[in-house]
């Protein structure tokens, strides 16, 4: 009864702590129960203007402040991810606001702009890939890797890259007019004559430079290639190379080192790698793309590589193809030793001594007084051992370790034992100094799992257990140890969430004893009557299960990203030299003067165009129609179009508001941008007045394959 005041003063006291206190905090308190952090922080905000002083105030607006920006963060990271970028530019103003000197607002500010930027690159990535323009998809795709290596939408457009490339066909940053179908048919002719042929049937402008020989002749015959495949050819037979000015014009040199030096453009660009090792990843590009510059920085794991644009392709396409995340597993694993020991004792036990004397002397006795001598045994005389004991023992350790393949892992149970060791002095004054070493005892478990590509792990274990037996004395007082062990090692190959048991680490100890007296303690039976017999049994087993459960295994490339077109020994990375499969080469010497006649190929009655539009554009997009012909003629006609829904995107020769003229060479192709005005609608491409002609004056008719309806969103 008398403590009552006290908890109901105690109650009191609470009670007007709690009115005195600023009514802020339980306004801030109901709005965290709500999770309304920022409303929260702008009460205490200005509670604590109106009172600086406040300490609960300031240690509740510490808090609220943490809530609010761990909320703010959790949602900007949610929306980022779902590409919702002005929502998460929004609470990005809402943090800078709740603490505008937070860690992580400047990086999360450089994030969502590089991603609102790398969506709209990856749009006109994908665009430019249906529109066939495989190497403006392939730059894009690289620019977005370089900044963000595991960006999906960028990793998937580098795959469909590959997959539309082939390794034969690779080409440079090349304009149209060099994928213009050509033919070549010369022999022993100037090398200059030759381009300037290819000058006039393409509209490429060729600039050669002052060491190029002049009397240079060359004997070629090339049917259905392009413009680029027939350039390639040729300055690939004469020892020359080229340079791209511009979509349209080119710079022949000598293909000499002198010459590379001088003409060839280098490109520096630093590439930041996120698993794969610096040194190793260096020593790759060294060797296989041959880079005449490259420094690494161990400190961010990086490498800075200048060289051709050719061959800084090969090295991006090479560290893409080995930085690639390490696998790991979890080991589960249980280690139980199962311990049983017994002893059995019984038997009579007799006193070990028996005296003859004075009883109470000390010292010398007098045999005179052999009278008083008695004789005596301890007291109890005979004692009887009925005893048994018994025990089980089971000690289980059960961790979990998270291990990448290849790397070892240790897991150590157990004690250190002190061991000292003392070493005397004997020069001048004796001198004794001891030192202190440990020795573990225990379980001891090493494990170096393997990941292999189907899921299964190779799992090297080393298992070693230690027990201590009992402790020896050694010289000068040391102490020492008697330690008993058993270990074993295996190599084991399990399948993922396989688990397998490893036991027969047997320790058996049976051990019989006996004290009584001698020689009557030894007769079977009525032995027990003369001495006591003690039976010990002690028996240990080690039993180890393991079980495997991969966590990521190896995300192998695919497989056209691993095979890359690498060049000539002489120039890694540069283009390949092979033509289509299509086209027809031959080529005679530059002596033989006499002409084979050739076999006259029979001229269609009917040529087909194929006209591929694209169906579907958003308001100032791009429209891109295509004419392909795979006929031997010549084809003319006219494109129509209307110039209130489009507008070309290039100066088209001869063209007129609403009408382009047109001319498709023999197996030829021409392909026409426009641009998509304002205003939802359907629009109709035509093409009017065709005619078809050959070399030699033949006429056929002309029949049009495909649709020329095009759809037009309106602006958003």
């Amino acid at each position: 009864m008398k403590q009552l005041p006290a908890l109901a003063l105690v109650a009191l006291l609470t009670a007007l702590l709690t009115a005195c206190a600023n009514p802020a905090l339980r306004q801030a308190e109901d709005l965290g129960r709500t999770n309304q952090w920022p409303a929260a922080l702008r009460v205490l905000d200005d509670a604590l203007a109106k009172d600086p002083t406040d300490a609960q105030l300031r240690a509740a607006q510490v808090r609220a402040r943490e809530q609010a920006t761990a909320r703010l963060i959790l949602q900007i990271e949610a929306l980022r991810g779902a590409g919702r970028w002005d929502e998460a530019s929004a609470l990005l103003s809402q943090l800078a606001l709740a603490d505008a000197k937070h860690p992580r607002l400047a990086a999360l500010s450089v994030d969502i702009e590089r991603g609102r930027r790398h969506e709209a690159q990856l749009a006109t990535g994908r665009a430019a890939l249906k529109e066939g323009r495989i190497e403006r998809a392939d730059a894009v795709a690289r620019e977005i890797l370089a900044e963000s290596p595991q960006h999906p939408g960028a990793r998937l457009l580098a795959s469909q890259v590959a997959q539309a490339r082939p390794l034969e066909a690779a080409v440079g940053e090349l304009g149209p007019a060099f994928q213009k179908p050509v033919t070549l048919e010369f022999r022993d002719a100037p090398l200059r004559q030759v381009f300037e042929a290819l000058a006039r049937s393409s509209g490429v402008n060729f600039v050669f430079d002052k060491d190029v020989r002049a009397d240079a002749r060359v004997t070629v015959f090339l049917r259905g290639v392009t413009m680029d495949e027939a350039m390639r050819v040729i300055l690939g037979t004469q020892q020359l190379d080229r340079k791209l000015l511009n979509e349209t014009s080119v710079l022949v040199f000598p293909n000499t080192a002198a010459k590379q030096r001088e003409h060839q453009e280098l490109v520096t660009r630093t590439l930041y790698l996120t698993n794969a090792d610096v040194k190793q990843v260096q020593a790759m590009v060294r060797t296989i793309a041959k880079v005449r510059d490259i420094h690494i920085d161990e400190r961010l794991n990086l490498l800075v590589v200048r060289d051709t644009p050719e061959v800084l392709r090969l090295v991006e396409k090479l560290i893409a193809s080995v930085d690639l995340p390490e696998p790991e597993v979890m080991l589960e694993v249980e280690v139980m030793e199962l311990a049983t020991d017994q002893v059995d004792a019984l038997g009579l036990q007799w006193p070990e001594a028996v005296q003859y004397g004075l009883p109470g002397a000390v010292g010398q006795v007098l045999l005179s007084q052999r009278d008083q001598f008695r004789a005596s045994i301890a007291n109890p005389a005979v004692i009887a051992n009925i005893r048994g004991t018994a025990g089980n023992s089971n000690i289980l350790a059960n961790p979990k370790i998270r291990v990448r393949s290849r790397d070892k892992a240790k897991v150590h149970i157990g004690q250190k034992l002190p061991v000292f060791t003392t070493t005397t002095n004997f020069t001048g004054s004796t001198s004794v100094a001891a030192s202190v070493s440990y020795l573990d005892i225990g379980l001891k478990l090493d494990v170096e799992p393997t990941i292999q590509l189907d899921n299964d792990v190779v799992i090297k274990v080393g298992l070693e257990v230690s027990n201590l037996i009992r402790q020896v004395t050694g010289p000068g007082g040391t102490t020492a140890y008697e330690i008993g062990t058993r270990n074993t090692s295996t190599v084991l190959r399990l399948a993922d969430g396989e688990t397998q048991v490893l036991a027969g680490l047997i320790n058996d100890e049976d051990r019989k004893s006996a004290v009584g007296i001698p020689g009557l303690s030894r007769i079977p039976v009525l032995g027990r009557l003369f001495g006591t017999q003690t039976d010990t049994r002690n028996k240990t087993e080690v039993v180890l299960l393991i079980t495997p459960r991969v966590v990521r295994n190896l995300a192998v490339p695919d497989a056209s990203l691993t095979r890359l077109a690498s060049g000539t020994d002489a120039s890694p990375g540069a283009f390949s030299s092979l033509l289509r499969r299509d086209a027809r080469v031959g080529v005679a010497p530059s002596s033989d003067a006499s002409a084979t006649p050739r076999a006259a190929t029979p001229m269609p009655s009917e040529a087909t165009v194929k006209l591929d539009v694209t169906a579907q554009a958003s308001a100032g997009g791009a429209v891109s129609v295509s004419l392909k012909s795979d006929s031997p003629l010549s084809i003319k006609g006219e494109l129509e179009y209307d110039p209130a829904r489009l507008q070309l995107a290039q100066n088209q020769p001869g063209a007129t508001p609403g009408r382009v003229p047109l001319e498709l060479l023999p197996r030829g192709e021409r392909v026409i941008v426009f641009r998509a005005l304002p205003g939802a609608g359907v629009t109709q491409i035509n093409v009017s007045s065709l005619s078809a002609n050959g070399l030699n004056g033949e006429t056929a008719s002309v029949r049009m394959e495909g649709s020329g309806l095009i759809s037009v969103e309106a602006a958003r």
